[in-house]
């Protein structure tokens, strides 16, 4: 690409902002490769997403998990994309001109379909949230959670998979009073196991917060505007102050689909990132990649590297996809550290070892199929889930003798 190119990231997120930033670096001294616009929405400086349950719990201040400050970022909220002219319509009116465009929008916040859920603004006719019910998913949810909680106050935190046990913990960190509701048969049931899940649950329980799984919610019940209890399904209500809702995430993909790109799941792309105009490309949440969309960090930060690189033209590099581990630290009187990679539920026909210490609070298990790891999960001491990612990653069979194997279970140098 010649070095005018003009280059519009829509979104000030992490894959964003780390695209802004590689840019930037592949730049030769006092002339860039290319000329980088990052137009963002929220006032707030770009932020680490996945820090703002430790803000919610006061664990650190907004500021310590802002991003470093990208050159050329525009407060704007993109309305339109004219594909024709190459450009961006935007809500104050003014147009943004792209040879290249690059989507990371993100992703939104699901909100289920509850009795009650909305309220109707008498002045604007608008559709809101109750007050007393929180999405958590930008930084203003956090710091309106934040200023609503106070000691002592019933929250229903409503899901419970990663965000949902990592908003009960912060919110039990708070003083609040927690009520953990998830629809499934036991928490964080994407990433853990049932053993995994218990030792969760009982952490969770340990810090105060009270799990129902499952267990459906069904009606947001309200007075004067302000929510006073959620209803289950069976017919039991929760009397709450607070609630949150914590049900997962969804592509944010309203421009592309406006545009006429194809959309499934995500904003369908391609090794090189490219959606189907090929000015057009797509990374992090918004992106569906060889049919999935990953929705965590390091894949949108392998993406944003991969196409900086493609960008700044190194048109030998690809985007195959990324084998991702979860992990999670729940603080409290003790901390608790688990990570999940893979499948960590066998198939029949698959081998798993599995070390467990009830007294230390524990758990190892790894699945291995044809000889290769294809999945784990660790609850408690992490040492060793460095060397087990990277047998799973690398795909490699292991020794016939699987000794190494017990090793890679045991050794805690391996990280």
């Amino acid at each position: 690409m010649t070095s005018n190119t003009r280059v519009v990231v829509i979104g000030a997120g992490l894959a964003g902002v780390r695209l802004a930033r590689r840019l930037g670096e592949l730049g030769t001294p006092g002339a860039p490769a290319v000329s980088v616009t990052l137009v963002g929405e929220e006032e707030h400086r770009p932020y680490n997403r996945v820090l703002l349950a430790e803000v919610l719990a006061g664990r650190y201040a907004p500021e310590v998990i802002a991003l470093p400050a990208p050159a050329g970022l525009t407060r704007a909220r993109v309305t339109g994309i004219d594909r024709a002219a190459r450009t961006l319509e935007c809500a104050d009116g003014s147009a943004i001109a792209y040879d290249t465009l690059v989507l990371a929008t993100g992703s939104n916040p699901v909100l289920p379909p509850l009795r009650g859920l909305f309220a109707t603004d008498a002045v604007t006719g608008r559709r809101e949230l109750p007050e007393g019910v929180h999405a958590f998913r930008t930084m203003d949810d956090c710091l309106s959670l934040s200023k609503a909680v106070r000691r002592g106050a019933r929250a229903v935190v409503i899901g419970g998979g990663l965000l949902g046990v990592s908003a009960a913990r912060a919110l039990a960190a708070r003083g609040a009073q927690v009520v953990l509701a998830q629809q499934g048969e036991r928490l964080m049931e994407r990433q853990l196991d049932p053993s995994a899940s218990r030792l969760v649950r009982r952490h969770l329980t340990d810090l105060g917060v009270e799990v129902h799984t499952e267990c459906r919610v069904r009606d947001v019940r309200c007075v004067g505007g302000a929510v006073r209890s959620v209803e289950m399904a069976d017919g039991y209500a929760l009397d709450a102050d607070l609630v949150v809702l914590a049900c997962g995430v969804h592509p944010r993909v309203g421009l592309a689909q406006d545009a006429g790109l194809a959309v499934h799941k995500g904003v369908l792309v391609d090794d090189e990132l490219r959606t189907s105009d090929p000015h057009i490309r797509a990374i992090g949440d918004c992106a569906q990649h060889s049919g999935t969309v990953y929705g965590l960090a390091t894949p949108a930060l392998e993406q944003a590297d991969a196409l900086a690189e493609l960008i700044a033209g190194d048109a030998g590099v690809r985007y195959t996809g990324t084998r991702a581990v979860t992990r999670l630290t729940l603080a409290g009187p003790e901390f608790l550290d688990l990570a999940a990679f893979g499948e960590p539920d066998p198939r029949p026909g698959d081998d798993v070892v599995q070390l467990a210490d009830a007294t230390r609070g524990t758990y190892r298990k790894v699945v291995v199929r044809d000889d290769r790891v294809v999945g784990g999960v660790l609850v408690g001491e992490l040492g060793t889930v460095g060397a087990l990612a990277r047998a799973w990653e690398g795909a490699e069979p292991l020794p016939a003798d699987g000794a190494p194997l017990l090793h890679l279970l045991t050794n805690d140098g391996g990280s």
